[in-house]
């Protein structure tokens, strides 16, 4: 049965007050999309900072002293040294004061390779990732946040990530050097020469050992990883 005349006639002007609207606004659209992709590419290259709390924008060593409260805080250890070279006995001290065995799992942190374990003959060391049957992991963060007492950490074959998460126990190394005031210090440190952000696979921050209060508002430690954080300060 062919279509009645007058309902051609009225598809057709739909269809053409369609064609219309859209071939007189596509000049607008075009245009838009062009200047909001410039606005985004001049915020990227300007990287505006947003509002800072002011209470981390202190000296140096006020930061450090800050970054270890705010960490105690939250229910992690910590432990102050001068040099890499005092690391091992750090380690095994915190491990006899936890009744732990004296073996670790850490990455190949160069930071790390470059310590003379020996000093502490006792213990035993595995490189790489943990499997999950771990007590202990070790690894270097590549800086500490002082405002909040967190520590971050970049993953890599270096620091592997499962190390953050599968042992009960997580010491956490950082220089006092690499300890900033904000996260924004942090996003800005990421960045290489060239201004732009070089970021690894994960970037983890932790606060604290992994806590949940689901079941019946009780706080329960080690609920989705370690069940204690330790963090040595170095320098």
């Amino acid at each position: 049965m062919s279509e009645p005349h007058d309902n051609k006639a009225a598809k057709s002007a739909i269809l053409g007050k369609i064609r219309r609207s859209l071939s007189s606004g596509s000049d607008k659209a075009d245009a838009n999309r062009t200047k909001a992709r410039q606005d985004v590419l001049e915020r990227l290259a300007a990287k505006p900072l947003g509002i800072v709390p002011k209470r981390a924008q202190v000296g140096h060593y006020e930061k450090v002293a800050m970054f270890m409260d705010y960490a105690e805080k939250v229910s992690s250890s910590t432990a102050r040294i001068a040099s890499y070279d005092e690391l091992p006995g750090a380690i095994c001290d915190y491990l006899r004061t936890h009744n732990l065995p004296q073996a670790i799992v850490m990455g190949s942190d160069p930071r790390l390779a470059a310590i003379n374990w020996k000093s502490q003959p006792q213990l035993e060391r595995t490189l790489g990732p943990s499997d999950g049957t771990d007590l202990v992991g070790v690894n270097h963060a590549m800086g500490g946040v002082a405002e909040t007492g967190t520590a971050i950490l970049a993953s890599g074959p270096d620091n592997p990530t499962t190390i953050n998460f599968l042992p009960e126990n997580h010491i956490i190394v950082v220089h006092a050097d690499d300890i900033y005031g904000d996260y924004e210090s942090v996003h800005d440190h990421l960045r290489g020469p060239d201004g732009v952000a070089h970021m690894p696979r994960a970037l983890n921050m932790i606060t604290g050992p992994s806590r949940s209060g689901d079941i019946e508002q009780k706080i329960m430690l080690g609920a989705h990883g370690p069940r204690a954080v330790h963090v040595i300060v170095v320098g």
